[in-house]
């Protein structure tokens, strides 16, 4: 494993044999076909490609909160980057433990893939971490979506309090406009009881 570029990134360098388009998004038996796939290719094609087909591409593996990315060791190039919610299954080679691979669903098509790796010492290590990943990106997906309950919560309260607000603000308004004319009315009585009429003779 190399450097941990921080809590939230983990690098490792590790062999890419290839990525299979499977027919599941899951399953032990489709890992091991993917591999059986990748080690001994059915094609018929020049022993020239063949060769070329069989080397290993050396990749750094970044393991972040997100996401798996796929960088060629050399050039730093992305080969592919996968969703962690896209990841569906991840395991060692039940018979060849230097072997380990995942399935993540296609980001454009509804097709699925098993990206099959090759480690001498990380494989059990890095199936691992993957699935502690991907627990931990089901988790804060979570509690966003407990999160943004509790917001739509407080907002459609919100909403009910200023309309119960507005009542009352019109029901008081109501209420003192009556009152005032109440009050003119009584000003008015006042006004007329408190004429006085005076006898002047002339």
């Amino acid at each position: 494993m190399s450097d941990i570029e921080d809590d939230t990134e983990i690098s490792f360098s590790v062999k890419l044999l290839d990525r299979v388009e499977v027919v599941r998004a899951d399953g032990m038996q489709i890992l091991m076909e993917a591999a059986a796939a990748v080690q001994t290719p059915d094609r018929q094609i020049t022993e020239k490609v063949k060769k070329k087909k069989k080397k290993k591409t050396k990749v750094h593996l970044f393991l972040s909160r997100s996401a798996i990315d796929i960088l060629e060791h050399k050039t730093k190039f992305m080969l592919y980057t996968c969703p962690l919610p896209s990841v569906s299954f991840c395991a060692v080679h039940q018979v060849q433990p230097k072997l380990f691979g995942f399935i993540a669903k296609h980001p454009a098509v509804d097709t699925y893939h098993c990206y099959i790796f090759q480690s001498k010492k990380f494989s059990h290590l890095m199936v691992s971490v993957i699935g502690d990943a991907f627990r931990a990106s089901q988790q804060s997906t979570g509690l966003r979506g407990s999160r943004d309950l509790v917001v739509e919560a407080l907002r459609h309260k919100n909403n009910v309090l200023q309309r119960e607000n507005t009542d009352l603000k019109r029901k008081l308004q109501e209420k003192l406009e009556d009152k005032l004319y109440e009050n003119e009315d009584s000003d008015s009585e006042q006004s007329n009881s408190q004429v006085r009429f005076s006898s002047r003779g002339f």
